[in-house]
C-alpha cells in the first residue's frame, strides 16, 4: 500500500504487547468454565472493601472530569513514602510514566541500556522514541550492573533496572546498586523499576524513594497493580527529583489518571492490613508453588516478586498450550529470551494447587519422571 510509505518502520516492525490470557476469552475460545489465572501477577485476593467502596462512592461523579493534578492524592502519597508532592508524576499504571520518561529524555539516536530478559516495555517506549536499545547479557538471569555500567557511551542517556525484575523475579541488592549509582556518569539517568516492591522484604533490598535525595538522576517507578490489588484501574506513579517531575508532568497528557483510579487508589494507601495481609499470602504461596516445583522435577528461578519462572524442558508454549486446555492460564516468556520457561503468578492456596496438579499431568518433565 502507498500509505506504508509515510509509516515509521521501527514502530512497524515492534510486536504488539501480549499480556495475560483473559478468563472471558478462555472461556469463549474453549468452552470452559472452571478456569484458574495465573498469567498476570495479579494480587489473586481482589480489592479491599475499603477500595470498593471509594469506588462506589467516586462512581456517583463520573460525568465530571477528575482533578487532572491529582492534588489530594499526590499531597497522601507523598506523606506516604517521605516525599514532597512536586517530586511526583502520576500516570495510568507505572507503563504510562515509563513512557513519558523515555520521551522527555531520548531522542533519535540516543541510547537506552537495559539487562537482558526484562521488561518488554522498556524496548517499546524506547523504539516509539526513536531511540536505541543497548542489551546487556544477565547475569544468573538479573541484571549485572557492572556489564551495564560498562555499556555506557556518550550517546547513553537511559538505563532502566527493574528490581525485582519482571520475568524472571531476581533482585538487585544494596550492595550491588550503590555503587552503579555512584558510578554511573550525571549524564545519564537511570530508572529504578520498583513495581514488586512490596513482595522483595529482605533487608538488603533497596528502597528507590529513600535513594532520591543522594541520586538527583534517579527516577523511581512504581504501581498499584500488584500488591494493592489495583491492576483493572491502571495507577501507578513516578517519583523523582522536583525537576524532573516538571519535565514529565509537561508531557503527561490532561487527565490520564481517571477518577475511580485515584479514589481507589488514595483508599487503598490506607489499608496496611490489606497489604501486609497480601505480603504474607503470597509469601506462603511462593513456598508452596516452589516446594511443588522442586518434587516435580522443575528448575526454578529463586523470585522476589508475585511469581516464579521454571524451565519446563520444553518450548515454553507448548507447556501453555495443554495448560489452558486444562483451565490453568500460565505465561509463555520466550519474548523475554527464556524459550524454554513459563512464569506462573502465586494464587491462593487452592489455585497454587490446582495448577500443580495439572502441571504434574500435562508437564514433559513431570511425565518423563513418572514414566522412569
Amino acid at each position: 500500500m502507498e500509505q506504508h510509505r509515510s509509516i515509521n518502520p521501527r514502530i512497524a516492525a515492534l510486536n504488539p504487547y501480549k499480556p495475560g490470557k483473559p478468563v472471558d476469552e478462555v472461556a469463549r475460545e474453549l468452552g470452559i468454565n472452571d478456569i484458574v489465572k495465573l498469567a498476570s501477577n495479579e494480587n489473586p485476593r481482589g480489592p479491599g472493601e475499603k477500595v470498593q467502596q471509594a469506588i462506589a462512592d467516586a462512581s456517583k461523579e463520573l460525568s465530571r472530569y477528575p482533578d487532572g493534578g491529582g492534588f489530594v492524592l499526590k499531597a497522601r502519597l507523598a506523606e506516604k513514602i517521605g516525599l514532597d508532592p512536586a517530586q511526583l508524576t502520576l500516570g495510568n499504571g507505572s507503563n504510562d510514566v515509563l513512557d513519558l520518561i523515555a520521551r522527555v529524555v531520548l531522542e533519535p539516536g540516543a541510547q537506552a541500556i537495559v539487562a537482558e530478559h526484562s521488561f518488554v516495555v522498556y524496548r517499546l517506549a524506547v523504539t516509539c522514541c526513536g531511540g536505541d536499545l543497548v542489551t546487556v547479557p544477565a547475569k544468573a538471569y538479573g541484571a549485572d550492573l557492572p556489564a551495564m555500567l560498562d555499556a555506557v557511551t556518550d550517546q547513553t542517556r537511559l538505563v532502566f533496572i527493574a528490581n525485582p525484575n519482571n520475568p524472571t523475579g531476581t533482585r538487585t541488592p544494596d550492595s550491588e546498586l550503590l555503587p552503579f549509582l555512584e558510578a554511573l556518569p550525571e549524564h545519564v539517568w537511570v530508572v529504578l523499576d520498583e513495581a514488586y516492591l512490596e513482595y522483595a522484604d529482605a533487608d538488603d533490598h533497596p528502597n528507590g524513594a529513600s535513594l532520591l535525595g543522594r541520586f538527583p538522576n534517579l527516577i523511581v517507578t512504581r504501581t498499584f497493580s500488584k500488591v494493592y490489588g489495583l491492576a483493572a484501574v491502571r495507577f501507578g506513579y513516578g517519583a523523582s527529583s522536583p525537576e524532573f517531575a516538571d519535565l514529565l508532568n509537561r508531557a503527561r497528557q490532561p487527565f490520564n489518571v481517571n477518577a475511580l483510579a485515584m479514589a481507589a487508589s488514595l483508599a487503598a494507601l490506607d489499608d496496611d492490613d490489606y497489604v501486609n495481609e497480601s505480603v504474607v499470602l503470597n509469601r506462603a504461596g511462593m513456598a508452596q508453588m516452589t516446594q511443588g516445583l522442586s518434587a516435580l522435577g522443575y528448575d526454578y528461578i529463586p523470585s522476589a516478586g508475585n511469581f516464579v519462572a521454571f524451565d519446563c524442558g520444553e518450548p515454553g508454549d507448548a507447556l501453555f498450550q495443554r495448560m489452558l486446555k486444562e483451565g490453568v492460564i500460565v505465561r509463555a516468556i520466550a519474548e523475554y529470551g527464556l524459550p524454554n520457561h513459563v512464569r506462573v503468578s502465586i494464587g491462593l492456596a487452592a489455585e497454587n494447587e490446582r495448577f500443580l496438579s495439572v502441571l504434574a499431568q500435562v508437564g514433559a518433565r513431570s511425565k518423563a519422571n513418572t514414566e522412569s
